[in-house]
């Protein structure tokens, strides 16, 4: 990568971060795609960023296409490159932005893959125990389903994040967002009893790994070494809501792995059930009791409202299959045949979904 190039993918990067606040996950995905982008445009002879044409970026995409890269990652790295290119632009170091005209490619936008309530529940009924990671996977799924967070909101959660008097929750989410969501009493009760009898038992471990540490190393420069690491790690892990059985906090792939299982023991393959599911779960369950949109908007942190509104189409599905199956006039019984007499057992397995209780939404 030509050095001038490389110093105005570095301002970038830096000023994505600093001055925007984008997520480090966000950085390092705009850094992977950008590279791929600056070795295209090296190929093609572009030294420096002023020398970028609009030529370029079509010629990036389509060679992304050749490489069998989806619509959507291609568009996710168009993104990339148009940032950059306003970047650019703004900073003088280009005369126009050369992403001016390019279409982002097509995406086909599938409804949200969704547990109905009765699931929900039996997923968190397998939580259920008095033991400390019991104890900690209830809350968990309570505040996941109760408070519809992206995973990485969850595992960030820190102690203080919970105001159980008011009923609140705090949420910094996607760009360092802060928002407000209310949390139900069954999550509220879920997290007290996991802060009164679970969460200081872990904490607990913590503290006696880094003792058994520490008592392990025989040189003082090492002892010294190995306890700034561990007030470090001690810190990080007493800081954070929920916490692993090691007592540090709890990472995105630990709880992915421990929803599997939950999943497997509630009877539930695993392959449906993901912490987003819950998220979806969360906001259709809002939007079925009559909440507002924008007010689902803002319990999930979208920026955009169209991300929000596919949930509604997710309630008409429901709607239309409910119409299908049960109405004189529905599609399936005016078809008859096997499908007229079809049973809810046949009718789940054809990927029909019965009614059945809701659960509570949030306030």
């Amino acid at each position: 990568m030509a050095e001038v190039m490389g110093a105005a993918l570095d301002a970038f990067l830096q000023h994505a971060a600093v001055e925007r606040g984008l997520a480090p996950r966000t950085i390092e995905a705009y850094a992977s795609d950008l590279a791929r982008f600056a070795m295209h445009l090296e190929a093609a002879g572009v030294r420096a960023p002023g020398g970028i044409a609009q030529a370029h970026i079509a010629g990036f995409l389509e060679a992304l296409s050749a490489a069998g890269l989806s619509a959507r990652s291609r568009a996710r790295m168009l993104v990339a490159v148009r940032r950059f290119a306003r970047f650019l632009l703004a900073t003088g170091r280009a005369q126009s932005d050369p992403t001016e005209g390019v279409a982002a490619p097509r995406i086909a936008r599938p409804l949200p893959k969704l547990l109905r309530s009765d699931e929900s529940e039996a997923l968190i009924a397998a939580a259920a125990g008095d033991e400390p990671l019991a104890l900690r996977d209830h809350a968990m799924l309570e505040v996941l389903y109760g408070a519809g967070l992206r995973v990485s909101e969850l595992v960030g959660l820190p102690v203080e994040a919970v105001d159980a008097r008011a009923g609140l929750l705090r949420v910094v989410g996607k760009g360092r967002k802060e928002r407000i969501v209310p949390l139900g009493e069954p999550a509220l009760a879920a997290v007290a009893r996991y802060l009164a009898e679970a969460r200081p038992v872990l904490a607990r471990r913590a503290a006696q790994r880094a003792g058994r540490r520490k008592a392990a190393r025989n040189s003082a420069a090492a002892q010294s070494a190995k306890r700034s690491a561990a007030r470090r790690g001690a810190g990080a892990g007493s800081a954070a809501l929920f916490l692993s059985r090691l007592g540090t906090a709890m990472s995105r792939q630990n709880f992915s792995v421990r929803l599997r299982q939950l999943a497997l023991a509630a009877g539930l393959p695993a392959q449906r059930v993901s912490p987003h599911v819950l998220r979806h779960a969360f906001a259709t369950d809002l939007l079925e009791g009559g909440a507002d949109l924008r007010a689902v908007q803002a319990m999930l942190g979208h920026a955009d409202l169209s991300t929000t509104q596919i949930y509604t189409h997710v309630s008409r599905a429901r709607l239309r299959q409910l119409v299908e199956r049960h109405h004189p006039r529905g599609a399936r019984k005016a078809s008859g045949g096997a499908d007229e007499a079809q049973t809810p057992a046949a009718a789940d397995a054809a990927g029909a979904k019965p009614p059945g209780p809701r659960r509570p939404a949030n306030p």
